[in-house]
């Protein structure tokens, strides 16, 4: 099996700050990165070796992306298809684009866990406006609408739960394409998996994150996550199932809500590092980053052990202000920032972790170091 070996060079597409940790992960081991993006001095490029700025569509800029690299992996899922086509073609991309193909679209994600016996929502594929009559029949009020491609962090859906709030809404988003339709889940908490499968088929799993959420936006992760064994163990049978059924290289999130009686169903999947695993760069004997970078190369995969309880929390463009002001009560807390010159309210900015005893005693020192609970 082809092995990249350090001082071979990585390429990747997308220059956010997954890109950016995945870049400084490999530097690390003595590779050198390359990068294509279409926002100078993005995230990624500030630590990149080369750097090409155009837009992901552009097939020259992926051909020059390819005779630049060794290997090609990706930071997000929302690929132009032609332009990951001709990356199959003329370079070596160990993940490939069918995993990219299901879940890019909604539907289709869906679809394939169905396949693999894995529990989701009941849903409906809405692509025209008086299908909603029908797709409610299927999936009940109330009910999640999303677009069926792009969107994150709560942007492309609507939370309906009368039949005129559905038709406002697919009237909405319909001009943005397909929509799905999901039965809303009442769940008492939401967790995820964090699963690698190397190019040579090794495969390992992060312990369990357990996931708040505020205005739809990723707000703080706790590992351990706070749930019994048999769940774990479920949660975790779920991802493998999931990685071995699309034939997964590299990393995969897999993000679950667990119901009041305590069922699992898999809400979305990331192909990808995931915002939800952070935690892992000060928490895991080895971090998300490094074991996808692993993963691509065909090296070894490292131990995903848990070596500390953590809480990880994301910095938004609000925060920054408060905690530039509070740079001297850093002595528990990880800081990370993801060099983005522009603060907008609700972009993720950064992170910060906390190891300690236990997950009450991490999120306690979070608390203290915003004194007087400013973000909350």
């Amino acid at each position: 099996m082809r092995q990249i070996k350090p001082g071979d060079t990585i390429g990747i597409i997308g220059g956010g700050q997954l890109g950016r940790m995945m870049a400084l992960s490999a530097k690390q081991m003595g590779y050198r990165i390359a990068v294509l993006d279409p926002t100078e001095d993005a995230p990624c490029a500030q630590v990149a070796d080369y750097v090409i700025t155009a837009n992901y569509d552009d097939i020259e800029a992926c051909k020059q992306l390819a005779a630049q690299s060794d290997v090609i992996t990706y930071e997000f899922e929302n690929i132009d298809e032609e332009a990951a086509r001709q990356l199959s073609a003329v370079s070596d991309f160990p993940q490939g684009f069918n995993v990219l193909r299901t879940t890019q679209h909604r539907v289709k994600e869906k679809e394939a866990l169905v396949s693999l016996d894995v529990p989701v929502a009941p849903f409906a594929l809405i692509t025209k406006k008086d299908e909603w009559s029908e797709a409610i029949n299927q999936t009940g009020l109330p009910a999640v609408l999303k677009t069926c491609r792009g969107g994150y962090d709560g942007k492309g859906q609507a939370v309906v739960k009368t039949e005129s709030e559905l038709t406002a809404a697919i009237e909405k988003l319909l001009p943005h394409g397909e929509l799905v339709l999901e039965q809303f889940i009442p769940f008492d908490l939401e967790i995820s998996v964090i699963l690698t499968k190397s190019r040579n088929g090794e495969v390992t799993v992060f312990p369990v994150a357990e996931n708040e959420h505020r205005d739809n936006m990723l707000y703080r992760t706790i590992v351990p996550a706070r749930i019994t064994k048999d769940m774990e163990e479920e949660a975790v049978a779920i991802a493998e199932r999931i990685g071995e059924g699309l034939d997964v290289v590299g990393t995969l999130a897999v993000e679950m809500f667990v119901t009041k009686d305590g069922a699992i169903l898999v809400n979305e999947l990331a192909p990808r590092p995931h915002n939800s695993g952070h935690y892992t760069i000060e928490a895991c004997k080895t971090s998300q980053f490094e074991q996808h970078i692993r993963a691509v190369c065909g090296l070894p995969l490292g131990s995903s052990a848990l070596l500390s309880p953590v809480v990880m929390e994301n910095v938004l463009g609000e925060h920054m202000e408060p905690l530039m002001e509070r740079l001297d009560n850093l002595q528990q807390v990880s800081l990370h920032l993801y060099g983005k010159k522009e603060a907008k309210v609700k972009r993720k900015m950064g992170h910060l972790t906390v190891l300690g005893t236990d997950t009450d005693a991490c999120v306690n020192v979070l608390d203290q170091f915003w004194m007087q609970h400013i973000l909350h």
